[in-house]
This record gives C-alpha cells, structure tokens and sequence, in this order.
C-alpha cells in the first residue's frame, strides 16, 4: 500500500468511526428539561394558606417564648437587686431558679422548633401532601413525554443557566390543574 492508500485508508476508518460513533450518542440523546417547583407551589392556593397558617402559629409560638425570656429577665433583675441582701442558700436557690426556667425555654423552644419539633411536624401533615401532588404530576409529565431528567431550577441545584425553551414550569401547573 501506498503512502496515499493508507491516508485514506485511515481516513475512511476514522470517517466511519466518527459516525458509528455520533449515531450512537444521537441514539442515546437525553431529554432534559427543568421546573420552577417553588414557582408551581405558590400557585397552588392550598400551599399559599397551608403557609399562612404555618407563619401564623409560629409567630405566635415566637411571642410567647419572647415572653418567658421577659420573665426570666425580670427574674434575673429582681436576683441582681436583692442579691446583697441574700444569704449564699438564698442565692444559690435563685441562680437555680433562674438558670432551670431558661432551660425551660429552650427545651419549650425545641419542641416547637427544632428538627423533629412541632412546626416541623405540622409542616409535614399541611405542606408534605401538596409537595407530593406535585412531584408526581412532573413524574407523570415526564414519562408521557420521555424525558429523562427534569431539574428544579429553584433548588440549589447549581443550574447556572438554562434556556427558556427547556422550562415545563407551564406544563406541570396545566397538569395540575
């Protein structure tokens, strides 16, 4: 073979490589598309007052811990006025009271708001169930239309950018409605 032969020899080989090679990746394609589910959730009524009622009660959960700190403060005012006038038992047993009604408090406000506290679980009874409708809803638009992937765009996702044309935000609040 010649020199010339064996370029184009090459050539061809490379040539059908390359196309073996983009059918494969053409054939393998993914549909991709992505959803605003913060954007959908606040459409949805029922979300929008499950939310209210949620900012309700924990505001008022919020006050009423502000005034249990208000007691102690004044518990604590009255201890640093008379503290001179107390004996070291008396002292003791008042820094006691003091320090057992703050851990009051705060075990007051881990039950009402921390992890497994009682916002977190009246979040998931209101909010969980509407949450659900609409993950399947984007499931269920995603297998009708074969897509593949289907990012949430307000999610901390890293989605740096993404062209309008790929947004089913639309889509899925028409699916459920």
């Amino acid at each position: 073979m010649t020199k010339f032969e064996l370029k184009q020899s090459f050539k061809s080989t490379l040539l059908a490589f390359s196309l073996i090679f983009g059918m494969a990746f053409a054939a393998n394609a993914q549909k991709i598309a992505y959803v605003d589910v913060n954007q959908i959730l606040n459409s949805i009524v029922e979300y929008q007052n499950a939310q209210t009622e949620l900012d309700r009660q924990a505001e008022e959960w919020r006050q009423d811990i502000a005034q249990e700190y208000d007691k102690i403060k004044g518990m604590y005012n009255r201890y640093q006025a008379e503290q001179v006038l107390l004996s070291d038992d008396a002292r003791r047993q008042r820094e006691e009271e003091i320090m057992n009604k703050e851990k009051e408090v705060r075990d007051l406000q881990k039950r009402l708001f921390g992890p497994e506290g009682q916002l977190f679980k009246r979040r998931q009874e209101l909010v969980q169930p509407i949450q659900d409708r609409v993950y399947q809803a984007i499931q269920e638009y995603a297998e009708e239309r074969n897509y593949d992937f289907i990012f949430d765009k307000s999610a901390a996702s890293g989605i740096i950018f993404s062209s309008d044309q790929y947004d089913k935000t639309d889509d899925v609040l028409r699916k459920l409605k």
